[in-house]
């Protein structure tokens, strides 16, 4: 058996009792085909290009004409020593560095920690970048969530999930799920590709392992016609998020009253999707009605992943109900001069 005859071997990917000519296509009955998962490649780098022409054309002149700016921040005097230290070696200097720093540029060690604070603050993203990201994903996440829920509604499936696994896995994939699914994963496969140059947030690493679980999934369930169980799941996922975004556009237009509300609507969302029907409904049936197998198990770890995210980011939200709208601490965007690379994006509406 060949290394690629035995990566798809049956008993991986199908249930007991089941192989690939149980999906053999015929000229009216369509099944999932791997080979169409490589489009995700072409269609991540279009989705790239069309994000670029939309920030500038759409995002960039709606948050202008909104009244979204960037603050004005004090540009550091060039200093060739100071600038080799900040690219090279830390962008935060330990007191001993500072010291050694103000004799090499002979300034004062005060004057060197300025010159870090302002420069740290040049390199930091503006509102306007944050806003035109946050309508990138308010735009895309709110057409994924009601295409998804045109796609549905009307399946038997959707409504009753014991439906899900009747027949599996002869369950023929309509054309429009099929595109859907590859739509979904290229997406996420563009936020990876774009991550280094998004704005960066503390759970970077949390968003790293989310985008991977979810483009495993993606994969995986598409390749062993898990379509409808997928399909569910990617919907309750984008219940919340195109809210998230709205919220994080609000707040850059310091619209903060409407934001405020949007925001509790997001958290209530959020919290019923993710912690309450995830992992009762969709989850459980998945559990309780699907034989146990290679594949999944591999689902299985990667939904606990995911289930793991949901309470972290749960607490998180909580914590900024409670901390920032109830007890009406100060939010912030823009970190603080001494903290800014330590600041979470839960203080300025930015977690999903």
């Amino acid at each position: 058996m060949g290394l690629s005859e035995g990566f798809w071997h049956h008993e991986y990917w199908l249930p007991p009792g089941a192989t690939w000519e149980d999906m053999k296509e015929s000229a009216d009955v369509h099944y999932p085909q791997p080979q169409n998962l490589l489009l995700c490649i072409p269609g991540a780098l279009l989705l790239i290009i069309v994000r670029c022409i939309f920030e500038r054309t759409v995002a960039l002149p709606l948050g202008r004409r909104l009244g979204v700016s960037d603050k004005r921040r004090p540009k550091v005097q060039p200093n060739a020593t100071l600038e080799g230290f900040y690219v090279l070696l830390s962008r935060t200097p330990k007191k001993g560095d500072l010291v050694s720093l103000a004799k090499q540029s002979d300034l004062p060690v005060r004057k060197v920690e300025t010159w870090f604070r302002h420069r740290r603050a040049q390199d930091r993203p503006g509102l306007m970048k944050k806003f035109c990201e946050a309508s990138w994903r308010f735009t895309f996440y709110f057409t994924s969530f009601f295409s998804a829920l045109g796609l549905l509604y009307d399946k038997p499936w959707f409504w009753d999930h014991t439906v899900c696994w009747l027949k599996y896995p002869q369950q023929p994939l309509p054309s429009a799920l099929d595109w859907f699914y590859l739509l979904e994963l290229s997406f996420y496969c563009s936020l990876v590709a774009t991550l280094p140059f998004d704005v960066k947030r503390k759970d970077f690493k949390e968003q790293i392992i989310h985008h991977i679980a979810t483009i495993t999934l993606i994969f995986v369930s598409y390749c062993a016609n898990l379509i409808r169980f997928g399909m569910i799941v990617m919907l309750v996922h984008d219940a919340s998020d195109y809210i998230l975004e709205l919220a994080k556009m609000l707040h850059y237009m310091k619209w903060e009253r409407v934001c405020e509300a949007v925001f509790i609507v997001f958290a209530v969302v959020f919290i019923i999707s993710r912690l309450v029907i995830f992992p009762l409904t969709t989850y459980y049936y998945f559990v309780t009605k699907f034989q146990l197998f290679l594949l999944s198990c591999l689902i299985n770890t990667f939904l606990m992943v995911l289930q793991l995210l949901h309470i972290f980011w749960s607490y998180l939200i909580i914590q900024m109900i409670f901390s920032v709208i109830l007890h009406g601490a100060k939010r912030k965007d823009a970190r603080s001069d001494t903290e800014e690379s330590e600041r979470s994006e839960a203080e300025d509406l930015a977690k999903s």
